[in-house]
């Protein structure tokens, strides 16, 4: 059956945060001031760990690079009771891939920094090595993995004046989200396979998701994402989402086209088949008209009984239209993936 979003009614146009902000208060809850999106990562989330929320609170860095050759992504988290981590590499040319994730009860030998760029992100676990490394004020950042048979050492720089999003999603005082979607980043560096190593050039895009929150035990999401460049050399970044925002008065929609944010503050509407999701995936609303057409579905499955997920991310193209106030953009093979996932943590 196709699956299909519901929408909420609309909501007000969202706050611009444009000044620093907490997350929380020093009780722990949702700082109401913090509720908004920004262009720049504003928000301070050092309150999100510790006895506060313990078991709820959520922080993690994902990052992914797609290269016309290969797919390389890395995660490094902490759930507070466990540290759950991934890196991946996949050959584009075979659809072979190597991939390491671990499960480490309890918690230990991962690090995250209190906000983004305010430290080294490390994580270490039985068969990998991870570290995320920003230099530059967070305008750098160095991504290094390793795992048996693969690895790779990866800059992502961020042009200058790119705008990314940020967004504070609130379901209570005590359940709420920052999120950091920074999209269309260009990449650079090497992937080693197998004793043999492949250059990162010139047509890799790199995406971040930063993330600090309490979460809910049980959700679920749609997240795509996209990086290219226009027909008129601009750069091209898709942002958009579904599912876990709806009825919270924000979204986490945005088009960022030569490096400005156009936020889109209503939900979008996914269109797509979970029984046979390399069909093409449809996404619309807020001036967005994109359709995805996948080439390879990451499926991955978790139960640990109490932990338990459930992962479909298609990578493939993206085009479509984008309509501003000033302009119609028109793209097509902006590479990304879309996913729906559900989990219970």
């Amino acid at each position: 059956m196709p699956a299909r979003s519901a929408l909420p009614v609309p909501p007000a146009r969202e706050r611009e945060l444009t000044e620093p902000v907490a997350l929380v208060l020093p009780g722990g809850a949702l700082n109401p001031d913090a509720v908004g999106f920004a262009r720049t990562p504003l928000v301070d989330t050092s309150g999100i760990g510790g006895r506060h929320g313990w078991g709820r609170n959520k922080r993690w860095e994902y990052w992914n690079v797609i290269t016309p050759t290969h797919i390389v992504a890395l995660t490094v988290s902490s759930l507070d009771y466990a540290a759950v981590h991934e890196v991946w590499v996949f050959d584009r040319a075979t659809e072979r891939s190597w991939g390491r994730s671990a499960t480490v009860l309890p918690s230990h030998d991962v690090e995250l920094p209190g906000a983004l760029g305010g430290g080294i992100a490390i994580a270490r676990a039985k068969g990998l090595a991870a570290t995320v490394t920003p230099a530059a004020g967070g305008q750098v950042w160095r991504l290094h993995a390793e795992m048996a048979d693969a690895s790779f050492d990866i800059t992502v720089t961020r042009p200058a004046d790119h705008d990314l999003l940020a967004v504070v999603v609130p379901w209570s005082h005590r359940r709420f989200q920052y999120t950091v979607k920074d999209v269309a980043l260009p990449a650079s560096g090497t992937i080693a396979i197998e004793g043999r190593r492949h250059a990162v050039r010139a047509g890799a895009w790199a995406v971040l998701d930063h993330g600090r929150g309490r979460w809910p035990y049980d959700i679920a999401w749609n997240w795509g994402a996209g990086s290219g460049v226009l027909a008129d050399g601009r750069s091209l970044g898709i942002q958009v989402g579904g599912r876990w925002t709806d009825g919270t008065g924000m979204t986490e929609n945005a088009v960022i086209a030569g490096g400005v944010l156009h936020k889109i503050s209503v939900p979008v509407a996914w269109n797509y088949d979970l029984a046979d999701v390399m069909r093409p995936w449809r996404v619309t609303g807020g001036g967005l008209d994109a359709t995805f057409t996948p080439f390879y579905d990451k499926r991955s499955r978790t139960n640990l009984g109490f932990v338990a997920s459930r992962t479909d991310q298609c990578f493939g193209a993206w085009s479509g239209t984008f309509e501003t106030a000033d302009e119609t953009i028109a793209f097509e093979g902006i590479e990304g993936f879309a996913e729906d996932v559900h989990n219970r943590w």
